[in-house]
C-alpha cells in the first residue's frame, strides 16, 4: 500500500508541507507543478522552490512572492490586512485551472478553517472574514498541497504526534495565542515541545486534519523517497517537516468492545441459553472461564465481544439473560485481516468459502455448516467431506 508518513516533530505549516511533498517528485514533475501553480490565475503571485539547508540538512524551501516580495515585505504590505469571506475564497478557487478533485479538496480545507474561526470567535461561518489564512500565500500553500496529493496519489496518509510549540503570534487582531490550531487538532495527539514559538499554523493544522487518517509511530515501510520541507525560521534544531513515501503491508484495524461480568448463581443450561441469545443478537464472540468467587463459591467469568455500535444493545441483553447486576467494559483496537465470502459451485451445490488476506498471509476455509451438511448426507467425517468437495 502506497503510504505517506509525516514526521511533525517541528510542527507543520502550509509552505513546509508543500515543500516536503514537492521534494518527493522527480524533476519533470517538479517543473510541471511549478508551471501549474504559476498559471492559476492569481495576479502578481509567483511560486518558487529552491534548495535550503537547516542545521546541515538539505531540503526544499517554497517561496510565494506577492508583488515581487514575500509575506511581510514592504512591497507585499498591500495584502497584509486584506480580509476575505469564505464565499470570496470559494469563487477564487473555482476559477483555478485545476482538476475538479483538487479544487474540491482546497474548498473543503477552507471550510474546515472557517468552522474553526467561527468556533473561536463565536460567530457563524458566513460571518467569518479570513485574515492570515485568507492571504494569497495561504491560498497558494493549501492549493499546492492538494495538487501534490493529486500527483502522488497515496493510498494511506499517516503522521506522528504534532509538536505545536508555544508562545504568542502577531496578527491583525493583535498579539495572541493561536486558538484555531487547538480547535483544529482536537482529538489529534499533540505536544508543546521545547520551542517557545508557534510551530503549527492554522493552515498546517487544517491540512493535516483533512488528509491524515492515523497518528502514531511510523509503520514498517519500504521507503522509496524522503522529502524535507524547510520552514522560514532559523532554530537550534532543523526546522522542517519530513515526509516518507513508501510501501506498507495491507493493514486494517478496528475497535471492539469487551463486556464482562462474574456470575455464580446460574445453571449450565441457563448460561448456554444466554450465550446463544447473545450470539444471535450480534456478539462477535462469547466465552466463559471458570473462576473462584467470594465465600469460595465456584463461578465463571462471562465475556462478550461486540462492535461499539452494538454495545448498548448487548449490555441490555446481558442484563436480560444473566443474573449479573453489573457489567464491565473495555475497548480494544485490533488488527484484522481483510475478509470476503466466495460461493463455490460443486456437485453438492453452492458451498460458501471464507477467504482472508493481509500482513503477508492468505488463506481460505469452507463454511462449517456447508461442509457438515455434506458429511451428514454421506455419513462421513468433516475431513472426508472437505476432501470430497475439493476434488
Amino acid at each position: 500500500m502506497k503510504t505517506l508518513y509525516f514526521d511533525c516533530n517541528m510542527g507543520a505549516a502550509g509552505d513546509m508541507l508543500t515543500a516536503a511533498l514537492y521534494d518527493l517528485l522527480d524533476e519533470q514533475q517538479q517543473q510541471e507543478f511549478l508551471d501549474t501553480m504559476n498559471h492559476l490565475g492569481l495576479e502578481d503571485v509567483q511560486v518558487l522552490a529552491k534548495p535550503v539547508k537547516k542545521c546541515g540538512i538539505g531540503g526544499i524551501g517554497v517561496q510565494v512572492l506577492i508583488h515581487g516580495g514575500e509575506e511581510g515585505d514592504a512591497d507585499a504590505q498591500v495584502e497584509e490586512h486584506h480580509h476575505a469571506t469564505l464565499e470570496e475564497i470559494r469563487g477564487t478557487i473555482e476559477g483555478f485551472a485545476l482538476p475538479e478533485a483538487v479544487k474540491a479538496d482546497v474548498i473543503a480545507i477552507y471550510e474546515l478553517l472557517a468552522e474553526a474561526e467561527s468556533e473561536v470567535h463565536q460567530t457563524t461561518v458566513s460571518d467569518i472574514h479570513f485574515h492570515e489564512v485568507g492571504r494569497l500565500d495561504a491560498i497558494v500553500d493549501i492549493t499546492g498541497v492538494c495538487l501534490l496529493m493529486y500527483y502522488l496519489k497515496p493510498e494511506q496518509i499517516m503522521a506522528s504526534p504534532i509538536c505545536v510549540g508555544s508562545g504568542l503570534v502577531r496578527c491583525s487582531h493583535g498579539i495572541l495565542p493561536v486558538p484555531a490550531v487547538a480547535w483544529l487538532l482536537r482529538g489529534i495527539p499533540m505536544y508543546t515541545g521545547r520551542a517557545e514559538i508557534e510551530l503549527c499554523t492554522p493552515t498546517g493544522a487544517a491540512l493535516l486534519r483533512y488528509f491524515v487518517k492515523e497518528y502514531g509511530q511510523m509503520p514498517i515501510m519500504e521507503t522509496e523517497g524522503i522529502g524535507y520541507g524547510m520552514g522560514k525560521k532559523d532554530l537550534p534544531w532543523a526546522n522542517c517537516v519530513r515526509v516518507f513515501c513508501g510501501n506498507t503491508a495491507q493493514t486494517k484495524k478496528d475497535t471492539i468492545v469487551a463486556l464482562s461480568c462474574n456470575i455464580d448463581d446460574m445453571t449450565g443450561e441457563s448460561v448456554g441459553f444466554a450465550t446463544e441469545q447473545l450470539m444471535a443478537s450480534g456478539a462477535k464472540e462469547v466465552y466463559t472461564i471458570p473462576i473462584q468467587m467470594k465465600k469460595n463459591r465456584p463461578g465463571f467469568l462471562l465475556t462478550v465481544f461486540c462492535h461499539e455500535t452494538d454495545e448498548s444493545a448487548m449490555v441490555e441483553k446481558i442484563f436480560r439473560y444473566t443474573t449479573t447486576i453489573g457489567v464491565r467494559r473495555q475497548s480494544y483496537e485490533r488488527y484484522v485481516l481483510e475478509r470476503r465470502e466466495v460461493d463455490m459451485e460443486t456437485e453438492e451445490g453452492l458451498i460458501r468459502r471464507k477467504e482472508v488476506e493481509g500482513y503477508g498471509v492468505s488463506r481460505s476455509k469452507m463454511e462449517y455448516e456447508d461442509v457438515a451438511r455434506v458429511a451428514r448426507k454421506y455419513g462421513i467425517s468433516i475431513e472426508e467431506a472437505k476432501r470430497r468437495l475439493l476434488q
